[in-house]
């Protein structure tokens, strides 16, 4: 038994005497001098059982506060752990390119090919643009026919150019009759055909012919835009737009921003976290002139681009995928228009698309001053879904093993 005065005692012996628990037979003291051996052992374990009393002391007075700062602590930990397991599964890839060189168009792919495609009410959104891009074309070869000094061979056709010029193409939301018919008689005229066959020295929209030419469906009451039309719907990008997908357990961020020189300033912030460059080419370019400068050719424009953009610090740990773009435009333009008339340290032949999309190439890609540094090329056409659906499917497997080898997981 413990007595108040901190001594304990077995009961007495068979002998009559008491065996102290504190006998240096049993237990050593914990220290020197006069101490009792009982005081000892009592004094050790009061030291044995501090570190438990001070524990639950803490526990119990820890305020309310402390232990919502610790919750706090214990969700952002958690919140950084997921953030970190999303980042290997989310994939941004930033598009780059001259203005017109078909960036937007690739975005649109994706939402058919990866995507939910367009809806009819979706379509609908569109009928508007189809029209409006009609009148700019017309209205870009009416100028032009002045500039250029071609004549109309039909002299009615004055009076149904000043009727197209007097729409504001930008506010234009139906397609009435008058309108249609004054835009089909112009098409026909063989002074405005002379003027599109010279088109390199204005700027016109490449899907200038393909909406000319089907203007009868396109007029229709009842006009829906097929997924072509939405494809070739031109409306310049200004600010950047995002379009995320999910394919196979991976978020791919695909970033478009605007490729004229004023929009290019907006690209900065765009450059943290960059998984892949895409930089798109137009390969029928080669002998057009800037939209912003009328004396600076198109593509000696991208191809400088495209050393400052692979060059970038920024894009030092990001894989860079070409896409020499409207391969189906080179091969009708390259008939007409030698590339050597342009590009003089061509030596290829005239008229052939194969060594003149080769030798552009071969352009963009001495641009890279890295050697070791890999650029992943591919030819395509931004209207041609089944070809950017193997494109892609080429590119993803790229995009995916860059990524891979980024967490050392091969």
């Amino acid at each position: 038994m413990l007595n108040i005065h901190g001594s304990s005692t077995l009961p007495p012996s068979s002998s009559g005497t008491s065996t102290s628990l504190g006998s240096d037979t049993n237990v050593a003291s914990v220290s020197r001098g006069t101490s009792q051996p009982g005081t000892s052992l009592i004094f050790l374990s009061k030291l044995l059982w501090l570190p438990i009393f001070y524990s639950s002391i803490m526990a119990c007075c820890m305020s309310d506060e402390a232990k919502e700062q610790k919750r706090i602590n214990q969700e952002i930990e958690k919140q950084l752990r997921k953030d970190k397991r999303d980042a290997r599964r989310e994939l941004k890839l930033l598009l780059l390119g001259t203005g017109e060189s078909g960036k937007s168009t690739f975005i649109k792919q994706m939402r058919i090919i990866h995507g939910s495609g367009y809806s009819d009410e979706d379509k609908r959104s569109f009928i508007k643009l189809v029209y409006q891009n009609i009148f700019m074309a017309m209205q870009s070869m009416i100028k032009a026919m002045e500039l250029l000094k071609i004549e109309y061979k039909d002299p009615s056709n004055h009076e149904n150019a000043e009727l197209v010029r007097s729409v504001d193409f930008e506010t234009v939301t139906t397609f009435e009759i008058q309108f249609v018919n004054a835009i089909r008689a112009l098409w026909n005229d063989p002074g405005i055909q002379e003027c599109y066959d010279r088109r390199r020295e204005y700027q016109l929209t490449d899907s200038a012919k393909y909406y000319l030419s089907d203007l009868e469906r396109i007029a229709q009451h009842d006009y829906l835009p097929t997924q072509q039309d939405i494809l070739r719907v031109r409306v310049p990008t200004t600010g950047i737009i995002e379009y995320p997908f999910d394919l196979d357990s991976i978020i791919f961020r695909m970033v478009d921003v605007g490729g004229q020189r004023s929009e290019r300033r907006k690209w900065i912030h765009c450059f943290e976290n960059v998984t892949s460059i895409i930089f798109l080419v137009a390969l029928s370019e080669y002998d057009q002139i800037l939209f912003e400068s009328d004396n600076e050719n198109r593509m000696e424009e991208s191809k400088a681009l495209f050393k400052t953009i692979i060059t970038y610090p920024w894009f030092q740990n990001s894989s860079v995928i070409l896409f020499l773009n409207k391969k189906d435009l080179l091969e009708e333009k390259i008939m007409v228009s030698h590339l050597v008339d342009y590009f003089p340290e061509y030596d290829g032949p005239k008229q052939d698309h194969i060594a003149a999309r080769e030798f552009i190439l071969k352009m963009y890609l001495s641009q890279n001053p890295d050697p070791d540094r890999m650029v992943y090329s591919h030819f395509t056409c931004a209207t041609d879904t089944e070809n950017i659906r193997f494109v892609f499917a080429a590119v993803k497997d790229t995009i995916l093993q860059q990524n891979l080898k980024e967490y050392n997981l091969v």
